[in-house]
Parts: C-alpha cells; sequence; structure tokens
C-alpha cells in the first residue's frame, strides 16, 4: 500500500456509532457465492486500501493491510467488522438470494469510494456469471492504473494556505424536532421505488430537486404526522466538497452536510414555494469557499488529533461523531448508470447508519428509477405513511419494494 497522508479516523467509531455505510443491489438472477468470493479476491490489487485492518500504532488506531480475504457470507445478518468473524476486515460483503451488499466503515471511505469499488465487484462478478466481455471504460479493475490522487495527499491540490473564511456559515439549529422515543425497538428501513420521468417532472414544475424534493415531502410528513408539535424541522442535505473544488478522486471522507431549517411558522402547503425556499438555503451554504473552509478546518483538526493521547480520542471522538444534529438526513448519491451492467440489475440502494438522525434517507437512481431508502429509529410506521401520503398527494407512483428491521454491520475491534 502507499503511505498514506493521515489514517482514517477509526478512533471515532464504536459499537454505539460504528459509523458503516454500505450499497446494496438486486440482480436480475441469484447470486453465486464461489464466483463473488473470487471477484472479491482479485480487486484487492486495484483496492489495496478497502482490504485493510485495524491496529494500535504509536498514538493511533491506523489500518494496515489484512492478506486475509475479505468476508464473504450467504446471508442477511450483521456481522461485526474488525472482528474473527470478519477476518479482521474494516469491510464485508453479504449475498442472500437475489441481493448483494457491501457494508464498510464509513470512517475508511464515504460514497465516492465505495460506489466504485462496488461497481467493480459487480464487473467481475456479472463477467464470471454471463461469459459476457463487458466494455471496461469508467471502471477501476484489475490492473488498470491507480492514479495517485486517488491514495496520495488528499490536501495536495487544495492550497489551504490561502482560504479565508466563507461570508456565509449557518450555525446549527439546536432543538430541533425529534421522532418519538421508544425504547428497546430495533432501526427500520423501508425500501422505496420511484419513476424517473415523474419524480423529475415534479421537481421541474415546483422549482426542486431530488434531495430537496425529498427534503421538503419529509417534512411535510413530519408535520401530517405530528402537526402538535412546535420544534424546527431539520433535514441536513450531504455534500460531496471533493466534487466542490473540482473533484479530486481519492477514496476518503470528504463529505459533509449542509443543514435545511422548517420552522412550524413556515407554511409548507405551497410546494413549490417551500422548494425554492429550500434550495435557497441550500445554495447559500453550497458555494466553493464553504467547501475549501471545511477542508481547511479538517486538515487542521487532522493535525490537532494527532497530537491528542489515544485515550482521549476514544473517549472524546465516539461521543461526537454520534451526537445527534438533525431531525432527518437525504443523501442524492450521482449513480445514474453501472454503464453495461444496468440489464443486471433491478433496484439500487444505498445504506448509511441511523446514527447522527432521527430518519436517514438515502436516494439512487438506475434503470430510470430512484430508489430511496429510509431508515428510521423505530419500527413505527406513522411517519413511512405519512410520507406516502405525500407521494400520493404530488401524483409521484411508487412501489414498496421491502420493509424490515435494519441492521449494517456494526463495529467491534478485536486484536489490535
Amino acid at each position: 500500500m502507499a503511505e498514506h497522508y493521515y489514517d482514517p479516523m477509526l478512533c471515532s467509531c464504536s459499537p454505539e456509532n460504528p459509523m458503516t455505510m454500505g450499497v446494496t443491489a438486486v440482480l436480475t438472477e441469484q447470486i453465486d457465492g464461489n464466483l463473488l468470493k473470487e471477484a472479491a479476491e482479485e480487486l484487492r490489487e486495484r483496492f489495496a486500501y478497502f482490504y485493510v485492518r485495524a491496529k494500535i500504532e504509536g498514538n493511533d488506531i491506523v489500518v494496515i493491510p489484512n492478506p486475509l480475504p475479505m468476508t464473504v457470507r450467504n446471508t442477511w445478518a450483521p456481522i461485526e467488522l474488525a472482528t474473527k468473524e470478519a477476518n479482521y476486515h474494516l469491510a464485508a460483503i453479504k449475498y442472500e438470494g437475489d441481493r448483494i451488499c457491501l457494508e464498510i466503515n464509513h470512517t475508511l471511505s464515504d460514497g465516492a469510494g465505495v460506489l466504485p469499488f462496488f461497481k467493480s465487484l459487480l464487473f467481475v462478478y456479472l463477467s464470471k456469471k454471463t461469459g459476457v466481455s463487458f466494455p471496461t471504460q469508467g471502471f477501476r479493475l484489475p490492473g488498470s492504473e491507480i492514479p495517485k490522487s486517488e491514495t496520495g495527499d488528499p490536501f495536495a491540490a487544495v492550497d489551504t494556505d490561502s482560504i479565508q473564511e466563507p461570508f456565509y456559515r449557518k450555525e446549527p439549529t439546536q432543538d430541533f424536532y425529534r421522532l418519538p422515543s421508544r425504547n428497546g425497538e430495533a432501526d427500520h428501513i423501508y425500501y422505496l421505488k420511484l419513476p424517473e420521468n415523474a419524480v423529475m417532472k415534479y421537481c421541474k414544475e415546483n422549482d426542486g430537486s431530488p434531495n430537496v424534493l425529498l427534503a421538503v415531502l419529509i417534512s411535510r410528513a413530519i408535520r401530517r404526522a405530528d402537526p402538535e408539535s412546535e420544534k424546527t424541522v431539520t433535514v441536513s442535505v450531504a455534500i460531496d466538497h471533493k466534487s466542490m473544488l473540482g473533484n479530486f478522486d481519492n477514496y476518503r471522507m470528504f463529505a459533509n452536510a449542509y443543514e435545511l431549517d422548517f420552522p412550524k411558522e413556515r407554511q409548507l402547503d405551497d410546494i413549490m414555494k417551500s422548494c425554492t425556499i429550500t434550495r435557497g438555503q441550500l445554495m447559500l451554504q453550497a458555494q466553493p469557499e464553504n467547501s475549501a473552509w471545511y477542508i481547511k478546518t479538517r486538515k487542521m483538526g487532522f493535525e490537532k488529533m494527532k497530537a491528542m493521547p489515544l485515550q482521549m480520542k476514544l473517549d472524546i471522538l465516539p461521543k461526537a461523531a454520534s451526537a445527534s444534529r438533525w431531525t432527518a438526513s437525504v443523501s442524492y448519491v450521482n449513480s445514474r448508470s453501472f454503464g453495461p451492467l444496468d440489464p443486471y440489475i433491478k433496484e439500487l440502494y444505498c445504506l448509511a447508519e441511523v446514527c447522527a438522525v432521527d430518519v436517514m434517507s438515502e436516494i439512487a437512481c438506475i434503470n430510470h428509477s430512484f430508489f430511496v431508502a429510509l431508515g428510521q429509529r423505530n419500527s413505527s410506521r406513522e411517519l413511512f405513511e405519512a410520507l406516502l401520503c405525500e407521494l400520493e398527494q404530488a401524483n409521484i407512483p411508487f412501489n414498496i419494494m421491502r420493509d424490515e428491521e435494519y441492521h449494517l454491520c456494526g463495529l467491534r475491534y478485536e486484536d489490535l
């Protein structure tokens, strides 16, 4: 492995907040586990930075190469990363029937790294399964060049010394709406399929975009489900700062979120007006200077943490990472197409922990359909049913593909 500028903030993870994310697909045929294991092993050369384990080194928890095979399991049951069960890896693959899922420690990567790996995994697997020689353009495959921008210093192309504090930075809302607590209930997830043409038509007519529209509809659904609450509904929208600054391609986590406020006094009856205001809030924050400032402060934060005692990091960072900051989140990963693999994919979902929010929504688009994964911190259907009412009112057709308890991989360090 190349020497990294910094190691991922693995000490920000904990059993309470494993900071796991993933991507799952439903294919047109049943998964062949043996071929999937072969595909996973062949990608080690190209994605060596995902075939790692955690180790205490000096004053930090770092990643080192892991020669053991990445775990591929024929079950949908959760597993704990960094344990013997996961071959001590910080990533794992599972499959069941025609479903396949990659789960990875979120501090190791974000969607910018996980989606390319997943696309390559499907490419190698489907090549073996079908015998078809797919066009390789757009895929990171064994034998292809690994650009320095992908594994080198992620700050190399950014002149952090010249970056000034941005003109506008929104202060976080402290007293925001929380879903009613239901102790002992497991997280739940719903999977929705929406026609792309209907969603984009509605967005065009109402000055929206997929992430803005979903933020508005979730806020309306919360007001519909709990009309008596006076609390401000806050919705985070994921931002990829690398893309904002020119897409400095690497697998590390430079995604963050901007906050949208929906106070009780703001009427949401007028969808177009609501979307326009929401877009304005988002555009005010999503400026290149804001992303540059985030990158600068992130670099400064890494440098400060290097000097912090390990035990202090283990005490402070997990609590900060798991602190609830918003009512809901919306993340729209630009997937659109897996190229020649599209005919073999029926559904595609991105996944993230329901941790810093009560309602997690992830949007993916493929084969002219939007696929929404909606996770929440309890098993009540009240909010979900309210969201379906909003979709019906907007004349956006939907299919409920499945709903189930939500369990991504956990995390428990062993034998560091």
